[in-house]
């Protein structure tokens, strides 16, 4: 699904935060990027996106190369990126109406594409958000607001998911909520999923592979396999504890 080949990129000359780096994702895989500040992991998942392109080396998703923003990919931002001045329903059709407007060219909708679903009703039933389809971003909590973008990006039915530090600014409980419901989400759509996060214990919830980055430059992958992230209650055991202790010991090494 994902190949990155002989990757460098860099803000400023000289300061690389990926160099010659090569890291590969299957389709259907859920993978949690994990670093400190400053690592790197936005830069990564802005690059899967099309929203940066290398200064050496290719990034391809699904057998292309990236040049620009794939149309077949979902980006989940950190604050959400509602319109305040539209409803919960209007936000989670905009998507949908960018690309009726644009049509099949391939650039903004996918030529292939499946038939675009009019009514994101059933989205808004499925995240919870039905009575508050009316509703402006300003009137809604934190978790809804994340939920309204979930749904925006879910109903042009990618088969990509990206998102970057989704929950970070959540309460616990709020973040443990979206954090399980990604993951049925991924299960029910048979998505590829990339999470960027900076906290231990959401990678190892969310990953079924842990990509960890360090001080740049990042030269090589360091993978952690995380095979039983799907075991019911895998929060409270003890290979739960034990995954998120030998993250923490890696990040201090």
């Amino acid at each position: 699904m994902i190949e990155i080949q002989n990757l460098t990129f860099e803000y400023a000359p000289n300061q690389a935060v990926f160099e010659k780096f090569s890291w590969s994702v299957g389709r259907g895989e859920a993978w949690a990027i994990l670093g400190p500040s400053g690592c790197g992991k936005s830069t990564l998942l802005y690059l899967l996106a099309g929203l940066r392109i290398p200064i050496n080396g290719v990034v391809k998703v699904d057998g292309q190369v990236l040049t620009r923003p794939r149309p077949q990919s979902g980006l989940i931002i950190q604050d959400y990126g509602l319109l305040p001045w539209a409803t919960v329903r209007q936000n989670a059709e905009l998507g949908m109406d960018i690309r009726r407007f644009y049509g099949p060219d391939g650039k903004h909708a996918p030529k292939e594409s499946r038939p675009v679903q009019i009514d994101v009703s059933p989205w808004l039933v499925r995240l919870g958000l039905l009575e508050q389809a009316e509703k402006f971003p300003g009137q809604l909590s934190g978790g809804q607001r994340q939920r309204t973008a979930i749904a925006r990006t879910l109903a042009l039915q990618p088969d990509l998911l990206l998102m970057d530090e989704p929950f970070s600014s959540l309460d616990a409980p709020t973040r443990e909520s979206l954090q399980q419901l990604v993951l049925e989400l991924w299960r029910e759509q048979d998505l590829t999923l990339v999470v960027v996060t900076h906290s231990i214990e959401e990678a190892a919830m969310l990953g079924q592979h842990i990509l960890l980055l360090k001080t740049p430059p990042n030269i090589n992958a360091q993978v952690i396999a995380n095979p039983k992230m799907s075991q019911v209650d895998f929060r409270n055991s003890t290979d739960y504890q034990a995954l998120c202790h030998d993250l923490r010991e890696r990040m201090l090494a």
